[in-house]
């Protein structure tokens, strides 16, 4: 599952608070760059729900469409036994008339 491989969350990155040092970052800096991550996170996290949901709809699609296909030929049907059996569908549709 995707949520065990992510070791962040929006959330985690919001809250995450940084110690400050002598010579540390300007805290505004900082703050408008985690902004922007939460927003891209948000953004990554939306995206792969609407594909998941996506996903599981073609695949029930798919399932659906399987389903309905017709059923295959039964094993050892030729050409030529199709052709035997239209050739006497004929004769019994059409009678004498046909050889006439």
């Amino acid at each position: 599952m995707l949520s065990d491989k992510i070791k962040l969350t929006a959330k985690d990155i919001l809250e995450k608070e940084f110690k400050s040092g002598v010579r540390g970052y300007k805290q505004e800096e900082v703050d408008k760059f985690l902004d922007l991550i939460i927003k891209d996170y948000g953004t990554f996290q939306q995206e792969i729900e609407e594909l998941q949901q996506e996903n599981l709809r073609l695949r029930k699609q798919l399932e659906e469409t399987a389903k309905r296909q017709p059923v295959a030929q039964p094993a050892g049907t030729t050409n030529f036994d199709i052709l035997k059996r239209l050739s006497n569908l004929e004769k019994h549709v059409f009678g004498s008339k046909l050889y006439d």
